[in-house]
């Protein structure tokens, strides 16, 4: 099972980030010619497929538009507080708001990366 996010412009970047964070293999479909509002070559279609998360993403959003929101979210099942640990350093940003001392006995953590998805580390 997989996961679809729609990144609006940065799914390149986005995906790869992902990559250093789960390992597994990237592929990139992409338009063939420029497309108008768009720096460069849009995402069609791209996915990752780790042994951990299948990620599929495209820069192209619904008519109405991206928009956040905070009722989706990714689960991932952490094999330990350490592998959580490690998880967590990769995938938050602002590591000045979250001290990872404080949650070894809490069975779920959530952590929202630079590229606003929310994900749910569990034990």
């Amino acid at each position: 099972m997989g996961v679809f996010i729609t990144f609006s412009g940065n799914c390149k970047k986005a995906l790869s980030f992902y990559q250093t964070c789960f390992g597994g293999l990237l592929q990139f479909e992409t338009f063939e010619k420029e497309v108008p509002g768009y720096t460069e070559m849009p995402v069609v279609r791209g996915s990752l497929v780790s042994d951990r998360v299948i990620i599929h993403g495209s820069d192209l959003v619904h008519n109405e538009g991206r928009k956040l929101g905070n009722y989706i979210s990714i689960f991932l099942h952490c094999k330990s507080t350490f592998d959580r640990k490690e998880l967590i350093e990769k995938l938050e940003f602002d590591h000045h708001n979250f001290s990872l001392n404080n949650y070894d006995d809490q069975k779920l953590i959530e952590v929202t990366d630079a590229f606003d998805v929310r994900w749910i580390l569990g034990i």
